[in-house]
């Protein structure tokens, strides 16, 4: 047993970070000020038949994590990709169904991504979250869109409301950190009541790093320090919200949002070529409304609308492409329309209805682009029932997608309707203990970029198709004690992935193929408790394990059935500690992932090493006045450990943080 296995075993039993599906309205903020200390309590209630984590970013901050990739991978059953660095790609895929499996909200509304089918978690910041959620098999909001109750899995990203103190009607808050690898990080966020029923927000964010970190170069037996080259990046972020509730029961949100960034991609570690001329340009931009109304005790209806806008540009130097440089600039555009009700016709019934409408475009310079549109309609039916002890939700979702080109063959339409049924049961109707079931069946529609990418693309593939197997426990208790609360579940699933998409070798070239099946089995646990100390102490202990197998059983005739998925461990997991006290927070957490592979088949050569990254923090929250500063040191993998997410792109090793935030 490795010291990785070894401690990944026993933080099951102790620590942990994300806290399950809890309801908000019986939690209490952690607030670490010079008089109060207390901590976030779960609710008495954990009803959810699918498996719902949540994190709260005050919880994050105490225990160094400052990026949204580092917060999702404390999730249970999560397996973030991470191509190194502050501008590297990261893509999340839940219990190993792939990243183009998983859907991504922000504020409720879908994001997306035509062309590669997958989210780049890693352009979006945490400054001005408030909370992250991810649902395996769907979300429990009745009201949300049908594109999430398509998903196998959802990560919900929620942004801070405008909140306001003291009797005033404006408030805000300014943040400077700054770090290793020539790290600065700004963010500026104003809040504005303009009346009883209007509220506003407005948030501004710069980052920008060098990135040029050190590494380590085995060669054999030869071991050589070398540094990360082409890893810069700066970025740009702003949004603007304007929030109208009128009366109880309706609510307007309207978004802006615009994203911004140039970066270098150092591209993979090659022995003694340290030369990296590959550049990209991102720009994102969209706007978005959502608008709720709650028309009789019976009836409650929500209405969405986005406009997205998306440019790539990727350029690179070298002597292998025509002219000595490369460049291709991609375009896509969104619009989506979607309307969800609700009704309850009697107590303990609720049903559901969802359409959705989405158009999407893609223009390039590549040669050969068709210039592809999609039309996808998403219709979804959904009943939850609660007789006694019982709380059972069924759901039909039906998909249509048709595309259009203009040169060159397109796809066939696409059509399916797939069920999903779960089910939740309390055995003892004096404790908060869960039994729970579920059961999804769901598929991803291959990618623009699947389908037409220059002599890659194949019209001819069929969508991947998914289903979902878990059975779990949740139990959770709050005490007036010394302990304010525990929280325990567990869960065991297992997964299915038929006409998996790949990149298949040809006689003349790759090519993208239907070739794959997949079974996937694995156990979730996690753990979150408090204690309340004397002198007005917290101390907060949260922790998730995960065991998984995700075999490859396409075919018996090769070398590679029945092994281990490439980057699957079988294990990985993380710890927080964090011991909030009138003075001083100190915060300590650790994320281990077990060895894994880089290539299909599980030999010594395709091994990729286990490792344990460690952060510890220390902040101070001060008041002078009406205005709150925040103090902040954090030391981010200080073993300093050296490894891989992804064969041959090195990791960051030992670096610091400190930061300084005022809130008036």
């Amino acid at each position: 047993m490795t010291k990785a296995k070894f401690i990944l075993g026993i933080s099951i039993l102790s620590i942990a970070f994300e806290q399950p599906a809890f309801s908000q309205e019986s939690a209490d903020s952690l607030v670490l000020s010079d008089v109060t200390v207390t901590a976030r309590r779960p609710s008495a209630k954990i009803t959810a038949g699918t498996p719902v984590q949540m994190l709260y970013t005050d919880n994050l901050s105490n225990l160094g994590v400052s990026d949204l990739a580092d917060a999702v991978r404390r999730f249970a059953g999560v397996n973030v990709k991470d191509y190194g660095g502050l501008g590297g790609l990261k893509t999340v895929s839940v219990r190993n169904m792939g990243a183009a499996h998983t859907g991504v909200c922000y504020d409720g509304v879908p994001v997306s991504n035509c062309q590669g089918g997958q989210i780049d978690i890693g352009r979006f910041s945490l400054d001005n979250v408030e909370m992250l959620s991810l649902a395996v098999g769907q979300d429990n909001d009745p009201l949300q869109t049908a594109k999430m109750y398509s998903s196998a899995a959802v990560l919900n990203i929620s942004t801070a409301k405008p909140v306001f103190n003291r009797g005033k009607n404006y408030g805000g808050r300014v943040e400077v950190k700054g770090g290793s690898f020539g790290c600065v990080n700004t963010s500026a966020r104003w809040w504005q009541k303009f009346s009883d029923k209007w509220t506003g927000s407005v948030d501004g964010i710069f980052m920008r790093a060098d990135g040029n970190y050190p590494f380590r170069l085995i060669n054999g037996k030869v071991t050589t320090t070398e540094r990360r080259r082409n890893s810069d990046i700066t970025s740009w972020q702003t949004e603007a919200n304007l929030f109208y509730n009128p009366s109880a029961g309706t609510e307007l949100k309207i978004k802006g949002y615009y994203y911004s960034s140039v970066r270098g991609l150092p591209g993979a570690v090659t022995l003694y070529n340290p030369v990296s001329t590959e550049r990209l340009w991102d720009r994102n931009a969209f706007v978005q409304a959502v608008f709720t109304r709650r028309l009789s005790s019976q009836w409650r209806l929500r209405a969405t609308a986005k406009y997205n806008y998306g440019f790539n540009r990727d350029r690179e130097k070298g002597n292998q492409f025509e002219g000595g440089i490369y460049k291709d600039v991609h375009l896509q555009h969104e619009g989506m329309l979607s309307v969800s009700a609700q009704y309850v016709p009697v107590r303990g019934v609720s049903i559901s209805l969802a359409q959705d409408g989405y158009y999407n475009t893609l223009s390039s310079t590549m040669s050969e682009c068709p210039f592809p549109g999609r039309f996808t309609s998403l219709s979804v039916a959904s009943a939850r029932w609660t007789p006694g002890r019982f709380d059972i939700t069924a759901t039909l979702v039906n998909t249509f997608i048709t595309e259009h080109v203009k040169t060159g063959d397109r796809p066939k339409d696409i059509d399916r309707l797939l069920p999903s049924i779960s089910v939740a049961y309390r055995p003892m109707s004096a404790e908060d203990f869960y039994i729970r079931a579920m059961f999804k069946d769901s598929f991803r529609a291959p990618s623009f970029n699947d389908l037409y990418y220059d002599r890659l693309g194949n019209v001819n593939l069929k969508p991947e198709r998914a289903k979902e197997y878990d059975l779990g426990l949740t139990f959770t208790r709050s005490f007036n004690g010394l302990l304010d609360y525990i929280t325990v579940t567990a869960d065991g699933y297992y997964n299915t992935v038929h006409d998996k998409i790949v990149a298949f070798p040809s006689t003349y070239a790759w090519h993208m193929a239907n070739y794959g099946r997949v079974i996937i089995r694995g156990v979730d646990v996690t753990l979150a408790a408090a204690l309340r100390l004397p002198h007005n102490i917290n101390f907060i202990v949260t922790g998730s394990f995960t065991h998984q197998e995700a075999l490859d059983k396409t075919s018996k005739s090769t070398k590679n059935y029945g092994q281990q998925l490439p980057y699957t461990p079988r294990n990985n997991g993380n710890a927080g500690v964090t011991l909030a006290m009138p003075w001083l927070t100190v915060g300590y957490s650790l994320v281990g992932v077990g060895e894994k592979y880089f290539m299909s088949q599980n030999v010594p050569a395709n091994l990729i090493k286990g490792y344990i990254e460690q952060n510890i923090t220390l902040s101070r929250e001060l008041s002078i006045g009406k205005t709150d500063v925040t103090l902040r040191g954090e030391l981010i993998n200080l073993a300093d450990a050296h490894y891989e997410v992804i064969k041959y792109y090195p990791m960051p090793g030992r670096s610091w943080r400190i930061s300084a935030s005022v809130k008036f």
